[in-house]
């Protein structure tokens, strides 16, 4: 048995004293360290990450995402826009810099050197200084991107023809067929680049709410009307009689395919 040094009475017995680990120290009390990993700091790390997805969960039930029509690739007059995180880039993409010849270097260039400097940071800046204002360079690189970010961003969304998107996005339920002959020999690959997939509109009228009569429908078709080309000599004159019966039919309907009353 120890006698003297480490030994303490309890009672009128002796036992060893030991000395228990103090948890969650100040990091303070160790110079040049920072705190222990676990639990302190993963621990906040756990808490702040509860917090910010509560927050997300409880955003994406109080506004959900607005659900369009389903996709149609041949629908060229469907101007898409991209999730909020990538406006910016979005917007680049509409400077003359950036786009049409310049395309390449403003999708893949630009966005390339600039995460390659965010990639880069630790190495090109070297500097010991914590403090923002004397790392002049760095901080105005960064103040430089955010500002950027943000205009960017704000001024894609401020020029948006969100009517337009409300509009060519809805869903509408009619008694299009897109199984019939004359849809997918015939209006597919003549109709559907401007009038859209479901024939709602798009850089054409909308043919499903026009309500036209097949004789004002063959006309169209073969003489054109406005922007509208002829396609009297692309299609027959069968095939014209048969787009105009077609679309002549189109009419609105519910969820359950019963037209709706007029």
């Amino acid at each position: 048995m120890h006698r003297g040094k480490g030994m303490t009475f309890v009672g009128d017995s002796r036992i060893k004293q030991y000395k228990k680990a103090k948890l969650n120290r100040d990091y303070s009390e160790f110079p040049g360290k920072t705190e222990s990993f676990w639990p302190d700091f993963l621990l906040k790390e756990w808490m702040t990450g509860a917090v910010f997805l509560i927050a997300f969960l409880c955003l994406t039930v109080a506004h959900p995402a607005p659900l369009e029509r389903v996709a149609d690739p041949s629908d060229t007059g469907y101007t898409p826009l991209p999730d909020w995180y990538f406006l910016f880039l979005y917007q680049i993409l509409k400077y003359t810099y950036a786009s049409g010849p310049f395309n390449t270097f403003g999708a893949i260039v630009l966005p390339g050197i600039a995460f390659a400097a965010l990639l880069l940071a630790p190495w090109l800046d070297t500097s010991k200084h914590r403090l923002w204002y004397k790392r002049p360079v760095a901080s105005g690189m960064m103040l430089l991107t955010v500002a950027i970010l943000f205009y960017t961003t704000w001024e894609s969304g401020h020029y948006h023809d969100w009517e337009k998107q409300e509009a060519q996005g809805k869903i509408t339920f009619s008694n299009l067929d897109k199984k019939d002959p004359v849809y997918t020999d015939i209006i597919k690959s003549n109709c559907t680049s401007c009038h859209g997939g479901e024939l709602t509109g798009a850089a054409g009228p909308n043919l499903v709410e026009a309500n036209l009569q097949p004789a004002a429908v063959e006309a169209f078709v073969t003489n054109g009307a406005g922007k509208m080309p002829s396609f009297k000599d692309t299609l027959t004159k069968e095939q014209i009689k048969q787009v105009s019966e077609y679309v002549a039919n189109l009419e609105l309907t519910d969820e359950n395919g019963k037209p709706l009353k007029k």
